[in-house]
């Protein structure tokens, strides 16, 4: 069965499913935005020193920890890549973040998995470029979660978002 893809606007870190993904740095060390709000929401003490256990996470790769305070039993931690044009593997990279989140919430047994909009925010990723890689990857991964919400910060990325699942 096809995993159902459907998008929302809203706060991550409200997201009552089995694991959120948290965009984050390469040190899994907190920061701005999303990951940021998920430090804070989780419990930044708890948070802070799970991923410090995990030796941090390499671009288009991603890791596990508790959801610690969250309504997510887990967070799925990914570095997604920094925008330098799209020569530098930015695509590749950015597909990976999606497929290896994925891949980890399977492992873990997890049917549904909220993400956000992955390298969009400070990494500066054109949104549309970054929508529609989110969009394909997800569609075109095998996998065993029955449900992925991304999860739009504004009504732009969230509008992007449901052209492209209509299409």
């Amino acid at each position: 069965m096809p995993v159902r893809i459907e998008a929302v606007r809203g706060d991550i870190t409200q997201e009552q499913l089995d694991a959120v993904v948290n965009a984050a740095n390469e040190a899994l060390a907190g920061g701005g935005g999303v990951d940021g709000a998920i430090h804070r929401a989780a419990g930044a003490a708890e948070l802070r020193q799970a991923c410090a256990s995990l030796g941090g996470c390499p671009t288009g790769d991603a890791k596990v920890t508790p959801g610690f305070g969250l309504p997510a039993r887990w967070i799925i931690h990914t570095v997604g890549p920094r925008w330098e044009g799209g020569g530098r593997r930015e695509r590749e990279l950015l597909a990976s973040a999606y497929r290896r989140s994925l891949q980890v919430a399977d492992e873990l047994g997890a049917r549904s998995v909220a993400f956000p909009a992955i390298s969009t925010g400070d990494y500066g990723y054109p949104r549309e470029e970054a929508a529609a890689v989110a969009v394909d990857t997800l569609r075109t991964t095998p996998t065993r979660v029955e449900l992925v919400r991304l999860v739009a910060f504004d009504d732009e990325t969230l509008a992007l978002y449901q052209a492209l699942l209509a299409a």
